[in-house]
């Protein structure tokens, strides 16, 4: 944990746990569902192994998760303590949406874009069988271009090899531009209009593409608007 603030007000307190490096982002992850170490990984890819097993060990010493094994396999679950976080880091969100500037390139990551994307996927929306979408990010690093997600039965997931499936539509975007639309900075029929994201495949797939998708849990969070530049 990080250096104790000796003061007795409660925020004080709760930050000597909870602003170390990483910790609410793990608890973002958790709360977004992830249970297994493995899924927790994928949704913090920059975040080293040993860290995340620090930080799973200090939630679980502070009481915020309960380490369970069951057939097997580890999980880590929210104590109602840890369910109690999602408010303040659903508002975090919110305010980072509203007033935090533009994103850097090292913002930037196609990993983490999909692994958001696969679990806003709107089932109910698919055809009726395996439906593969394939993502190719022309400005990406050549290692992390080409992203598949297959779809079905329910269930969404994410590769970075060809699964060796066919393709039924393909989406081409610069990644910043699939950043904003997934954020909701830019609409989707904007972005294809434009042509900054071109769809590949059958015409009703392309026109279906948007809808198998629900956008960030951020993407409704209203903006503020510029402020006018005022005259000299």
């Amino acid at each position: 944990m990080s250096a104790p603030y000796r003061q007795f007000c409660p925020v004080a307190k709760a930050m000597e746990l909870l602003d170390e490096r990483w910790t609410l982002l793990v608890v973002r992850e958790l709360l977004s569902g992830g249970r297994h170490f493995n899924d927790l990984r994928r949704g913090l890819p920059r975040m080293s192994p040993s860290l995340l097993s620090r930080r799973l060990q200090q939630l679980t010493r502070a009481g915020v998760l309960e380490r369970r094994e069951e057939g097997g396999q580890v999980e880590y679950v929210l104590t109602p303590a840890g369910a109690e976080l999602r408010p303040i880091v659903e508002a975090i969100g919110v305010w980072g949406t509203r007033w935090i500037g533009e994103l850097g390139d090292a913002d930037l990551d196609p990993k983490l874009l999909l692994w958001d994307m696969h679990r806003h996927v709107d089932h109910d929306a698919l055809p009726p069988r395996r439906t593969v979408v394939g993502f190719r990010f022309p400005d990406a690093d050549p290692r992390a271009r080409d992203w598949w997600l297959v779809l079905h039965g329910g269930e969404a997931d994410v590769c970075d090899d060809d699964p060796g499936h066919p393709v039924d539509v393909l989406v081409t975007a610069p990644l910043r531009r699939m950043v904003a639309v997934w954020m909701g900075d830019v609409s989707w029929s904007a972005a294809l209009r434009s042509g900054d994201v071109r769809l590949e495949g059958p015409p009703e797939l392309r026109r279906a593409l948007p809808a198998w998708f629900t956008l960030s849990s951020f993407a409704a969070v209203p903006r503020p608007r510029p402020v006018a530049a005022q005259a000299p």
